[in-house]
Order: structure tokens, then sequence, then C-alpha cells
């Protein structure tokens, strides 16, 4: 019970450690899309489709980044997500260098927008050529859209095929998703081909909008929560890549984060509450956790080791067991509110098939990240 006792009492007042710095850590290494291409080509129209959100939301969402640059995190209150947009392609020598540097450090992707009828992207092309020079950016992505404004098949596979050829002849081999953002906003054709080409060069898109069929009422009812428990799990990860902090900060993030999913499922959280999750848990858990998550900060100590490999595994382990923490929660406080049992067998098969199922998203960002 030691271990449920010290998560209890991490945000008590007298011990609590500084959340925010941890939560401000954790924003400034959002992975990131970076959206280039001339007005109109449907970049906010892009970020429309992929989230979900309103044309007022994205538009008022925006805030300057660069000179040349402005900036968009999703949620806007608990981000996981940025998506970068350049606006300054029109601008006559376009030096992308500041928005070079404004995505260097996090784990992104460019992604290439251009209107399959729109051959005249010669500020585009110039933009790419520069950003493919400083050789700082590895992943890209072309995307078409309009597709269904031309008249044929015929012309749309024409115009694809041409743009194509001009974006390979200034940076390489491409891959490319053909999308109608512009003439069926509400069903964007080629979304779920989108969303799969980004998750190869960012995992956490493909988690973040997997879009599947129905949901039982507890499946719904963590949907809704999961981005609020990804921001934690980001947070968790990015400040257990400092050698020691993780120790006292990252219990305190998962203490306030089982708190907050309390209360959205209109439980008090209180100590008999987290009495009740860990006996139902087992104790074994707590000793296995705290036993990694201690050996996790002695590993970073090690010269240059630690605060490389050992700090990258740290952060993806802490980033998995926030994850899978909150989804056990998730599943037990619904039970609970709605008067039904959970057994022992139940939380630990959800916290295994979390864990499992999120680590090859935490590695592959974390290895960027960190």
């Amino acid at each position: 019970m030691r271990f449920f006792n010290r998560l209890y009492h991490a945000l008590n007042p007298a011990q609590k450690p500084d959340l925010e710095r941890a939560f401000r850590h954790s924003a400034a290494h959002l992975p990131t899309l970076w959206l280039i291409g001339k007005t109109g080509a449907g970049k906010s129209s892009l970020i429309k489709a992929v989230t979900g959100l309103s044309d007022i939301e994205v538009g008022q969402g925006f805030r300057p980044c660069t000179s040349t640059a402005t900036r968009y995190d999703y949620p806007s209150e608990t981000p996981v997500l940025t998506f970068i947009d350049t606006r300054g392609l029109a601008e006559a020598g376009y030096d992308p260098a500041e928005d070079i540097e404004a995505c260097e450090g996090s784990s992104h992707a460019l992604v290439i927008v251009m209107r399959a009828d729109d051959p005249e992207q010669s500020e585009l092309l110039s933009a790419l050529e520069k950003i493919k020079q400083s050789g700082k950016v590895r992943n890209a992505l072309l995307v078409h859209t309009g597709i269904d404004l031309l008249d044929s098949v015929q012309e749309r596979d024409k115009c694809i095929a041409l743009n194509q050829a001009v974006v390979e002849k200034v940076w390489g081999a491409i891959e490319s998703a053909p999308i109608d953002l512009i003439g069926q906003d509400d069903h964007p054709v080629g979304m779920k081909g989108l969303i799969e080409k980004l998750g190869q060069f960012l995992p956490i898109v493909a988690e973040l909008f997997e879009r599947q069929g129905k949901h039982s009422a507890e499946e719904s009812n963590f949907r809704k929560l999961k981005t609020e428990i990804m921001w934690y799990a980001g947070a968790a990860g990015a400040t257990d890549a400092v050698p020691v902090v993780g120790l006292v900060t990252v219990p305190a993030i998962q203490t306030k984060m089982l708190h907050s999913l309390a209360n959205q499922y209109g439980l008090e959280w209180d100590k008999r509450l987290l009495a009740e999750l860990a006996s139902t848990f087992g104790m074994g858990f707590g000793v296995q956790y705290a036993s990694r998550l201690g050996l996790q900060q002695l590993v970073k100590l090690i010269p240059v080791y630690g605060q490389t490999v050992g700090a990258a595994s740290a952060a993806a382990t802490s980033y998995c067991v926030t994850y899978a923490l909150g989804r056990v929660g998730c599943i037990y406080f619904f039970n609970k509110s709605c008067g039904k049992p959970t057994s022992s067998e139940e939380l630990k098969a959800t916290y295994r098939k979390a864990f499992e199922h999120i680590m090859p998203v935490a590695k592959d960002d974390s290895e960027k990240n960190f």
C-alpha cells in the first residue's frame, strides 16, 4: 500500500512539485506537423478535417509562432499535438530558416499541401528546395487537395502526377495522399489514407485520431477523455527525461490525472477511493512499478548514456505507464459510477493491453523528442 499512499500524498500542498513547469516543458516538445502550401491550398481545412473542429475553432486557435508562421495546439486546453502553418510563401525571397528552427527539436513531419488543379507552385518549390538543403527535415508527406473538383478521373490523375513530379524533382521520392478538403467538408474523401500516412511519421497521429466503428458506453467515455490522458502522459514522459526529477513529478502528475478522471465520472477523489482502486488492482503492481521507476532514475545518472538512451527509455516508459493508469482509472471509475463491480483481472488486463498498445507510439515519439 505504500506505493499508492505515495501517489495520494504526491499532491500534498506541502510536498507538491512544480507541475506547471512540467506541463510547460511538455508543451515545448509536442509532436509537430509543419504545413506548407499556397494560400487556398487547404491547410486550415486539413486541420479542421483531421481534428473534427469547426472553421471558427481552427481560425481562432492560431497564434503567431514566427514572422512567417502561426501555431495551432490541439486540443487547446490540454495539447498533445501542434500544427505549424507557414503563411509567408507569397513573400518574395521567403526564408524558411526561422520556421525550421521553430520545428527543430520536435518529432515532426513536413506536410506539403497542393491543390491538384493548381500547376503554379514556384514559391512552394523554392521553399521546399531551401528546406531540403537544410538537412533538418527528414519526414515529409505530399497532400493533393481538391481532387473532386476536377472534371474526370483522368484529369485528376494527370494533375496529381504533374504535381508529384515537380515536388519529387526538388525533394526526391515522397509519399503522397490525395484528399478532397474543399468540395466535401463534412466527409472528406481520402481521410483514412491521410491519417495512416501521417501515422507513419508521427505514430501519435494514428493513435489520437483513430476512427473505429461502434463502441460500448465505457469505451465512448474513455475516448472523450483520451486526449486529456495523453496530455498527462506527455507531461510525465517529458519530465522523466530529466535525471532524478521524474521520481518526484511523475507520481504527482499521475495522481493529478486520476483526480481529474474521478471528477469527470462524478466521483469524489479521496484516500478511500484510491485505496479501493489499489485493493482491486493488487499490491504486486505497486512494488513492480516503484522498482522500475527508481531504476530508471539511477540509469539516467550514468554519464552520456543516462542523458541520452537512459532518458529516452525512462520518458517512453513513464508515458506508457501514465497512459495505462489513465485507461485503468477510466474503466474503474465508470464501473463504480454505474454501481458495477470491477475485478482485479479486468484491471490488470486493461492495463497490460493499454501499455502494450501505446508502447510503439511512445517509443517512436520519445526517440525523436528526447
